[in-house]
């Protein structure tokens, strides 16, 4: 009995040794905390005009990076589903077909517009690179393109 409290006793001294070595260590090379920070958060698109209700059914996450090189134009589009971004590198410009523009710039979140034509331009003299997330279902495009309308110079 008495071995086995011994025992105990040596484990319990070796653990509280180990945590004050890992404390010390800790202090020593601090761990970088976990910051967390929210970007956006709206039931709008960048123009004002309120994101529509949810499908029904089963829903399908994409995930897309884009790479826009300097003085690239996106053409005319619409997005049949919602979608939202965050620019990682440069700024970029998108104009709605009513002519409203909005520029996104690094590090900042956009929310597109749904079923409203519009189409982004990297007026910048580096890459845009953009990250973003829609919310579809099976067989549903991400965008419609419409080539019909002609991107002025």
């Amino acid at each position: 009995m008495i071995q086995w409290m011994f025992v105990a006793i040596l484990v319990c001294g070796a653990s509280v040794l180990n945590s004050c070595k890992d404390a010390h260590a800790q202090e020593d090379n601090p761990v970088a905390k976990v910051v967390s920070t929210e970007l956006i958060r709206t039931s709008q698109s960048w123009d004002g005009v309120e994101l529509p209700d949810y499908f029904e059914g089963r829903p399908e996450l994409v995930a897309v990076k884009y790479v826009f090189p300097a003085g690239q134009k996106l053409g005319w589009h619409h997005h049949p589903v919602m979608n939202y971004g965050i620019l990682v590198q440069g700024e970029l410009t998108i104009i709605g077909l009513d002519g409203k523009t909005h520029v996104v710039h690094e590090g900042e979140a956009v929310v597109e517009m749904v079923g409203t034509v519009h189409h982004g331009e990297n007026r910048g003299t580096k890459d845009c690179i953009l990250y973003m997330f829609y919310l579809s279902q099976k067989d549903l495009p991400l965008a419609v393109q419409h080539p019909d309308i002609p991107l002025e110079d």
